[in-house]
């Protein structure tokens, strides 16, 4: 019988689960790269920097329509889904399942909160404080659990329409200095909203899709066809809407909030989607690329981590002082998804764990765990 704190042998784990894990990882980097190397509002507005060429704009516009959120989204929704799991096997290790997860979180917490330290744009700190939701949640109906997701999109939705509402009534008087705290109070609540609305209706949803095995790929090929037709017939046109309206009225500020509705509706039918194309990829057979996939995505947080620090010492310290292009972007998120995809699989040749999610455990079980691989 194994202890309490060992790790998952290598054939139990679920290789649709690493699949997964590791194309959101690799896609979470093509907006984060944005962030890095391009100032704040290029993010959002491909008119504020890094568009000068025909090929900037179509690197740009792929972008929001196909990664903006999306992959955000199906990491979100992995995480939800990885909290449950982890409540599961603790309490069928005879574990006290809630006081270990919530500890677990708490220490991902102080990660995240590292990781804030340097870069503004992390999501780790929110998942920890999202997950006593999940975990309060998890027992739930699934439709319960499903309704709640798509409660929380709506409401950001919603949150969006109302914000911009407000935001319109200042565009006469920004210029008056008395007028600005007013104005990004307004701006910061959207954005904790957003940000925290989306992160824990994806994680409720994730925990949801893992309850009826969809998320693990246990469901048969056909399944996961139609779903693929179905969240990218109704997402991608969707996700399309909302670029095209926001390039009709010129990046304008007085829709900067209310024209990213279309996108967030958009971001969980296309992650359905997504979900579904890479379990049917995953499942048709070995090869270099899908190993090398599955083992970035048993590394995830790790390569989360070092996406961040290779992205602030490339794009935003040596390049400073180079006018960077979204083409170049392009060019370094390239660079990184090969290092990683080849490092991943190089370092689990020999290890049972990525560096940090060996911290982790070690610290979340408070004794040191085995790091090579057995």
């Amino acid at each position: 019988m194994r202890s309490g704190s060992s790790a998952t042998p290598r054939g139990e784990r679920n290789s649709a689960l690493d699949a997964v894990r590791g194309v959101a990882v690799l896609g979470i980097l093509i907006m984060n790269a944005v962030a890095f190397g391009l100032p704040a509002a290029a993010y959002t507005n491909l008119d504020a920097g890094g568009s000068s060429t025909l090929a900037d704009w179509i690197i740009g516009g792929a972008g929001e329509i196909f990664a903006d959120q999306k992959f955000m989204g199906l990491f979100s929704m992995l995480f939800g889904a990885g909290i449950v799991l982890f409540a599961e096997r603790a309490a069928a290790k005879g574990r006290r399942s809630v006081l270990l997860s919530l500890w677990r979180n708490g220490l991902l917490l102080v990660i995240g909160l590292v990781h804030l330290s340097f870069w503004d744009g992390d999501v780790l700190f929110v998942y920890a404080l999202c997950a006593p939701v999940v975990l309060a949640l998890r027992h739930l109906p699934t439709k319960v659990l499903l309704w709640l997701g798509g409660t929380c999109y709506a409401a950001v939705a919603v949150i969006s329409w109302g914000v911009q509402s407000s935001l319109r009534s200042f565009s006469s008087v920004l210029i008056d200095f008395w007028h600005y705290g007013e104005y990004y109070d307004i701006i910061e609540t959207w954005f904790l909203a957003d940000y925290f609305g989306r992160a824990v209706g994806a994680m409720v949803i994730g925990a949801a899709l893992y309850r009826t095995g969809i998320i693990a790929g246990h469901r048969p090929a056909a399944f996961y066809r139609r779903l693929a037709v179905w969240g990218l017939g109704i997402g991608l046109p969707l996700s399309s809407a909302g670029l095209a309206l926001m390039a009709a009225t010129d990046f304008d500020i007085d829709w900067a909030v209310s024209g990213t509705i279309p996108n967030t509706i958009a971001t969980m039918p296309i992650c359905l989607g997504y979900l579904s194309l890479i379990i049917l990829w995953n499942s048709a057979g070995d090869s270099p690329l899908r190993r090398r996939v599955r083992a970035l995505g048993r590394m995830a947080l790790t390569n989360y981590l070092s996406q961040t620090a290779l992205g602030l010492i490339v794009l935003s310290a040596l390049l400073d002082d180079v006018e960077l292009s979204r083409t170049r972007i392009a060019v370094f998120v390239v660079a990184v998804w090969t290092v990683q995809l080849w490092w991943s699989k190089a370092w689990l040749e020999r290890f049972g764990f990525g560096p940090v999610e060996w911290l982790w455990r070690c610290a979340t079980y408070r004794r040191r765990q085995p790091l090579r691989a057995r």
